[in-house]
């Protein structure tokens, strides 16, 4: 700590402070004034209004130094607000003045001023004495969220700043020189083609008006705002809701989150639309003679607890089961798990992390004893090298990947491996492409290749693992040619990447569906934990091995107990003091018997077994393997309950339709990829007619006889506490800014890095298990008939099967999914440039527009799976891991035909 004199006062410096950070600690961020500063951003100097007064040897002699950039050095004595400075700083703002438009030096009305106006009030600036000049930047050209007008662009680069040190895409620049520099968007000033992707980032720190977007997120002046937790994928990023009149207005990304910094990708920033879609479900509907009609939310909740009493009574406990979401809270999850376990008094329920990330929790309990990320996202800047396998975060994880790339752009080494040519790849030192299906086989090279060149951590293996001695026989056992045929990996590459992997000190592994959603998947992910634990890349921070989670809380409902062979909190319901734990928290037995898995319940329906489905939260008609199969199951049984937000296909072929609450109108909590309990506050009422998905429950659950007060997070938490260990501490209470990483003590204490001590299996030791590649059932298929193989994944302006986003001005961005072809392919079938095609497998067939691309390897088609009239999923198998049951989406065996 150095000590330094600040307007006659003694303050303390920390280490590497800058005279700004030093003044805006000690005196608030309002006591020097700024406009090309961005604590985000690394500091610039550009504008010159945080110039200060500065001397070194206690003189009266004071130089002028930006406070941005001067290093709050011991000793120093300075003067933040003279009037030498105050003069200094009217001038600047009056050379600002002499090209920005008069119409704009004030707020409009219903608006609040943008730093440049508030400043411009402060300093009692109104014009400017010097020559006037047009700004010679263009307008951009028409987007469906962003807007850049020239006028009233002051040149303090925090765009171009944001854009390359935050986004990484280097969409704007400042053109020409002198009076004639502006800033320019691509080519045609067009945020499309420049390769922007609507991350709004830019517009966010913008201190004028020059960049905006549609919902004038921030000159809006809000009823009130709430921070609350984005429902897209597993990032978790924290939102700044901005109300307006009961609806929501606009969304800004909070600065203080320690996820996101205040950076959102385009869904979580701008995609919130549907909230209020006219679409949206507003009444309980019942199907009656064949239709569904409207009801009364106690016809519809008396009929579903009358319909489920009577199937239980008639057809036993076990012929109901529960589907639950990862699109919802915690507390929900939790509540619909015990719902089904001590209400309807079976196992079967399931949630969609089962056709995700099941192979990611199976696996890694395998090796480590626990199934979730070891590490921080914060930790991305600490380590030597990023490791991506089978994900593609820049699209799917786009903060995520924002942070993977800018670590690349600053050093970091990275390896991709990816069938397609990801934006990563570009960035990637090593990129490996395996034919889809054969990543245990590429595992097995790169562990072959970490013995050989010698990048065993002895040390770390000895006193923390076991089982390496056979790891290792099996592997050298492997027959390189082979692996290298099987894989389509050049050996000399698959080498390359095991050696920068193998001897970086610090190596961050993140994986994604394109190792788990594979006949093999578990398998895979146990190699992959293995490869990170031979080379002791695990318990230090910049290491470890960290999943991506597709939804954003496919951890939390798994960590709450939706899955049929565990209970809450992961605890084996089998054991004598895991009953009793059950017993006296929810006042009834927990069953023991291992319930049904998603694939199991279509096959117990079509078998009769099965007599009704309770689905929250999930298209499985849109989102699951093989749509054909599994419309046939859902016909099979004698009732299906949805709750959800529009009338998907699956709704309609339900019984009992229940209009849900969105995350906006109701609070709780979500478990984000790194662990992190974030909360979720509600920012506006339940729609007319709707209700939060854990207030039904809580309803069926009373009108089925069991006493479950109303739907409240706050006392939900404090029962799940009693029940999951490494919950102990969490509290509504506690978890204000940026929540808890779990375990998290009874002290309130968190957890950022798993497993710096020792493993959670025997003896705290680490568990190797080798694993010989296997060929898929699915590619058994692959013949004259079906020659090629199609792998599907996200693109980043939507969401899974899109019923959201398609209800937002994103579909202007992208409206349609399209295939990728290598042009060898194109060639030999004749296809050109956009052509219609037609995609047939042994399951079903469908039709959409080719996309010639060299991303991909000769033999490999890609898709999306965003809108429902192309049916996807009509194609793909009933395939899936071997020891978990989720869905091989990733490898398709298909034929390609013209259209």
């Amino acid at each position: 700590m150095a000590e330094l004199r600040i307007n006659d006062r003694l303050c303390t410096a920390e280490k590497g402070e800058t005279l700004y950070q030093c003044v805006s600690r000690h005196f608030g961020e309002r006591k020097i004034p700024t406009l090309c500063h961005d604590p985000a951003l690394e500091a610039f100097g550009a504008c010159r209004l945080c110039l200060v007064e500065v001397s070194r040897d206690g003189g009266n002699s004071y130089a002028l130094k930006a406070a941005c950039h001067t290093p709050a050095d011991p000793g120093l004595q300075v003067r933040t607000g003279s009037k030498r400075l105050q003069r200094i700083r009217k001038g600047i703002l009056e050379l600002f003045l002499s090209n920005y438009p008069e119409s704009q030096l004030r707020a409009g009305p219903g608006e609040r001023p943008t730093p440049f106006q508030s400043l411009l009030e402060e300093y009692g600036v109104q014009s400017s004495p010097y020559p006037r000049n047009d700004e010679p930047g263009l307008a951009a050209q028409a987007h469906p969220y962003l807007g850049f007008d020239p006028g009233q662009c002051i040149h303090c680069y925090r765009c171009i700043r944001a854009c390359d040190e935050i986004q990484g895409q280097f969409v704007l620049a400042m053109l020409d020189r002198g009076q004639n520099s502006h800033i320019g968007i691509g080519q045609h000033q067009n945020f499309q083609e420049a390769g922007c992707v609507s991350c709004g980032r830019c517009v966010q720190t913008c201190p004028t008006n020059a960049l905006h977007d549609r919902y004038r997120a921030k000159t809006l002046i809000e009823d009130r705002s709430v921070q609350t937790t984005c429902t897209y994928c597993g990032v978790g990023c924290n939102l700044e809701v901005k109300v307006k009149d009961g609806k929501i207005a606009a969304i800004s990304g909070l600065e203080s989150a320690a996820v996101n910094e205040g950076h959102t990708c385009l869904k979580g920033r701008y995609a919130f639309a549907y909230v209020h879609h006219p679409e949206r479900l507003r009444t309980p509907l019942i199907r009656r003679d064949g239709t569904l009609q409207p009801a009364t939310w106690d016809e519809a909740l008396d009929y579903i607890a009358d319909r489920l009493t009577t199937i239980t009574k008639t057809h036993g406990k076990d012929a109901i089961a529960g589907i639950s979401s990862a699109r919802c809270t915690n507390e929900e999850n939790y509540l619909m798990q015990k719902f089904m376990r001590v209400v309807i008094g079976n196992n079967n329920i399931d949630g969609c992390a089962r056709v995700c990330h099941s192979p990611t929790a199976y696996g890694m309990l395998q090796t480590y004893g626990t199934g979730a990320a070891t590490n921080s996202i914060a930790e991305i800047a600490q380590t030597d090298c990023l490791l991506v396998f089978g994900a593609n975060p820049t699209e799917a994880h786009p903060v995520t990947g924002a942070r993977i790339k800018q670590a690349a752009l600053n050093g970091a080494t990275l390896i991709v491996v990816d069938p397609r040519k990801s934006e990563l790849a570009r960035y990637a030192a090593c990129h490996l492409q395996p034919r889809p299906g054969s990543n245990v086989a590429l595992l097995n090279m790169l562990c072959r290749y970490l013995i050989e060149l010698d990048h065993v951590d002895e040390s770390f293996v000895k006193q923390r693992t076991e089982g390496f001695a056979r790891f290792k026989e099996q592997l050298l056992k492997q027959d390189m040619e082979e692996l290298e045929r099987i894989t389509g990996v050049p050996r000399n590459e698959a080498r390359k990447a095991a050696d920068i992997y193998g001897k970086s000190e610090r190596a961050m592994a993140f994986h994604g569906l394109g190792i788990t959603e594979h006949y093999q998947g578990s398998k895979a992910i146990t190699m992959l934990a293995g490869m990170i634990m031979m080379t002791g890349n695990i318990g230090r921070p910049g290491t470890g091995m960290n999943p991506l989670r597709g939804q954003n809380n496919v951890q939390g409902a798994v960590d709450m107990g939706v899955q049929p062979d565990m209970g809450a909190g992961y605890l084996d319901y089998r054991k004598a003091q895991n009953q009793a734990l059950f017993q006296q928290t929810y006042g009834r037995q927990v069953p023991t018997t291992s319930g049904l898995k998603i694939p199991q319940m279509f096959e117990a329906a079509r078998k009769g077994r099965l007599k009704a489905l309770w689905i929250m939260g999930e298209d499985i008609l849109q989102t699951d393997p093989n749509s054909c199969e599994v419309k046939y199951s859902l016909s099979c049984l004698d009732f299906l309950v949805v709750q959800e937000l529009f009338m998907t296909e699956t709704c309609e072929v339900a019984d009992v339709v229940l209009p849900a609450s969105s995350h906006f109108e109701k609070s709780g909590t979500f478990t984000n990829g790194e662990r992190r309990v974030q909360r979720v506050n509600a920012a506006i009422a339940p729609l007319p007619g709707t209700k939060p998905d854990g207030q039904v429950i809580c309803e069926i659950m009373r009108r089925m006889g069991y006493p479950q007060p109303d739907y409240d997070p706050e006392e939900l938490l404090q029962e799940i506490a009693q029940v999951v260990p490494f919950f102990a501490g969490v509290r509504w209470n506690n978890l204000s800014g940026n929540g808890k990483q779990w375990p998290v003590n009874p002290n309130g204490e968190d957890t950022q890095i798993l497993h710096q001590e020792g493993f959670k299996l025997n003896d705290g030791k680490g568990r190797f298990i080798h694993h010989a590649f296997e060929e898929t059932p699915e590619l058994y298929l692959q013949s004259e008939e079906y020659p090629y193989i199609l792998t599907t994944s996200r693109r980043l302006e939507h969401y899974n099967c899109g019923s959201m986003t398609r209800r937002t001005a994103n579909v202007e961005l992208l409206d349609h999914d399209i295939l990728l072809i290598n042009p060898k392919d194109a060639q030999r079938e004749g296809i050109a440039d956009g052509q219609q095609v037609e995609l047939i497998s042994a399951h079903g067939s469908t039709h959409l527009h080719a996309e010639i691309s060299d991303e991909l390897k000769p033999g490999i088609l890609f898709t999306t799976f965003h809108f429902p009239e192309i049916a996807i999923n009509h194609l793909t198998s009933s395939v899936s891991d071997q020891e978990t049951m989720t869905p091989e989406y990733k490898v398709i065996a298909v034929q390609l035909r013209g259209c």
